[in-house]
């Protein structure tokens, strides 16, 4: 496994800080939710941040939610909180904290408007896995500055039933270079947008197991969380 940090490179200074990671699913559930959890796991150990893995909704509660700088949505499906967490999450949020949504956080909480708000779009359908092309629209962010681009990988590429609003996409995938896609010439795959106070980063790619043993997906990933987090 990587660090995510560039090679040669130490990884970014800045304050420790805790991440809550929340897996759980009440619809179809990845395969490759132990790497990922290990994979971002490995990332906080050598990038100054402590992990917190759980499937447990009762996490969500002001007090315990309070101790986290963010929290990751990791492949979650269904119906995962109920009102009282919600509205935690949502206090959470607005308080300034981050979040970060992986790959199938966006086919999530269908009946929670805010929750697609903060996300910034909700999951459609998807073709077969697939190699495609990704190009990286924003350079400059923490999440996609150290990214090749153009950038070839094998993913599940997520369709939505509409384009993300009021964010700033940080990288698209080039529907010309694979069959399935629906979004057109501008198909996001990756974005960031201030809410309500608070910061959410969201990427969907991240299906396979592979993806969380790849540098650029680490890199990409470290970002995003790092960024959510507000350490940099």
């Amino acid at each position: 496994m990587t660090s995510g940090a560039a090679p040669g490179a130490p990884p970014a200074a800045h304050a420790p800080f805790r991440v809550l990671v929340f897996s759980r699913t009440t619809g179809f559930r990845h395969a490759s939710i132990p790497a990922a959890i290990t994979a971002v796991e490995v990332l906080g150990s050598v990038n100054n941040f402590t992990v917190e893995a759980t499937e447990d909704a009762t996490a969500f509660t002001d007090t315990n939610l309070a101790r986290f700088a963010a929290v990751v949505f990791l492949n979650t499906t269904g119906d995962v909180l109920d009102s009282v967490q919600q509205a935690a999450f949502e206090r959470y949020v607005r308080a300034g904290h981050g979040f970060v949504g992986v790959h199938s956080a966006s086919d999530t909480e269908y009946g929670w408007p805010w929750y697609h708000a903060l996300l910034g779009a909700t999951f459609d359908s998807h073709p077969p896995i697939q190699q495609a092309t990704v190009v990286v629209v924003d350079t400059g962010h923490a999440s996609t500055r150290s990214l090749p681009s153009p950038w070839v990988r094998t993913d599940e590429w997520y369709n939505f039933r509409a384009e993300p609003t009021a964010v700033s996409v940080l990288a698209k995938v080039d529907e010309a270079t694979y069959s399935g896609g629906k979004m057109g010439a501008e198909h996001p795959i990756s974005w960031q947008h201030g809410f309500e106070g608070g910061r959410a980063w969201y990427t969907a790619m991240g299906h396979t197991a592979c993806s969380y043993s790849e540098r650029p997906f680490l890199d990409h990933l470290l970002g995003g969380i790092e960024w959510a987090a507000g350490v940099l």
